[in-house]
């Protein structure tokens, strides 16, 4: 007869005597599935749109700009500590060289008192053939005693200042340390952030990096349509300014490198000449690629290329934006002139060369090379005249 009975549910006895129901094992295998499926469901981070990674990426090459001033700063200081130093080393060099004519002139004193034996006044007379000899021999010994003294007088006055040059080495040689390890610093803080910029642009598709560029040419038109505004402006102020004091309007012949926004006279004279010379170079430099640090010919940054620009004229400017902003005389955007420098964000971290007409040349960033553009492409720190 058929057994009727049901199925007994299979159970396992714990070793501590407590059963556990056989169906453990798909109830793990659920709550498995489902903390998978909630950790699936956990919110992402939404991908930044192209706006906010051009602002990134800006921002970025900002950074790298500040960096790269702190670097020129650092590499013009190490150079002036290690010419410094090599001056040193070089004096220390001659200042050896005459301890040892010093020492070897001692040393031919030493060797006469002891070849002589060091014959005391009487033995010399004794042995003198007359009275004269011993006279001539004595006048001798008072000589050679004088220029002995001297001689030590000179050794410990040259030893003296060796150990002073040894010692100004000493300190400068870690003023060196100092600046290179600053400039270190600062060239890595460059890689960093340029290689952070690289890296935001190298995640975009084609289709974004086509926004990316869009975005840039609707920038550029903004800018050159206000400074187009501004140079119209600054020729109805000149024409104004002219008809009020009773001469022809005709305005400035050359356009785009009149002396002022719009175009208008330049300063004329010597400073005229030296703003065209720094001019003529700086437009020669125009497609060279920018390259942080570089001061040409190959390449250059913004303040590399406006200290060359300037140095063709035969002015000197310092290498760095925050001090090339302190030098000649400060102007308003108002009153600019071809050859002004035209500094930009709040700490001075880019400058350019103006040429008229509200447009400038300068190194834009890396990527990118020498060129045209608009002074309002970046927000106006202030600018200034040099010469």
């Amino acid at each position: 007869m058929a057994s009727h009975r049901k199925p007994r549910t299979s159970v396992l006895t714990s070793p501590g005597g407590r059963r556990t129901a056989a169906g453990l094992t798909s109830a793990a295998l659920a709550s498995v599935t489902l903390l998978s499926q909630s950790a699936d469901a956990a919110p992402r981070a939404p991908r930044p749109t192209i706006e906010e990674v051009k602002q990134q990426v800006d921002g970025l090459y900002r950074q790298a700009e500040v960096a790269t001033q702190k670097y020129n700063a650092a590499k013009e200081r190490a150079d002036h500590q290690r010419t410094t130093v090599d001056g040193l080393l070089d004096a220390a060099a001659k200042r050896a060289q005459k301890m040892n004519d010093t020492r070897r002139e001692l040393g031919t004193f030493a060797s006469a008192q002891y070849r002589t034996g060091g014959m005391n006044p009487t033995a010399q007379l004794m042995l003198a053939k007359d009275p004269q000899q011993f006279f001539d021999r004595s006048h001798l010994m008072e000589r050679l005693t004088s220029r002995q003294q001297q001689a030590v007088s000179d050794y410990q006055e040259q030893a003296a200042a060796a150990a002073r040059q040894r010692a100004e080495a000493g300190r400068s040689l870690e003023r060196l340390q100092t600046s290179q390890a600053s400039l270190k610093a600062s060239k890595q803080s460059v890689q960093q952030k340029l290689a952070e910029a690289r890296q935001l642009l190298s995640r975009l598709t084609v289709q974004e990096k086509a926004r990316l560029a869009e975005l840039e040419r609707k920038k550029e038109a903004a800018a050159k349509r206000k400074a187009e505004e501004e140079a119209r402006r600054q020729q109805e102020r000149e024409r104004q300014q002219q008809h009020d004091s009773g001469t022809d309007g005709g305005g400035t012949a050359g356009g785009d490198t009149g002396g002022s926004t719009g175009g208008g006279g330049s300063t004329g004279g010597t400073q005229s000449t030296k703003a065209e010379k720094a001019l003529a170079f700086a437009r020669a430099q125009i497609g060279k690629p920018y390259v942080w640090g570089a001061t040409g010919p190959s390449s250059y940054d913004c303040s590399g290329l406006t200290q060359a620009a300037w140095k063709a004229a035969g002015v000197d400017l310092p290498r760095t934006t925050w001090d090339q902003v302190k030098v000649g005389q400060r102007v308003a955007t108002s009153d600019l002139h071809p050859g002004d420098l035209v500094f930009f964000f709040d700490d001075i971290s880019h400058v350019g060369m103006y040429i008229g007409g509200g447009k400038m040349i300068h190194a834009p960033h890396p990527g990118a090379d020498v060129r045209e553009e608009s002074i309002y492409y970046m927000p106006i720190y202030g600018s200034v005249r040099p010469g």
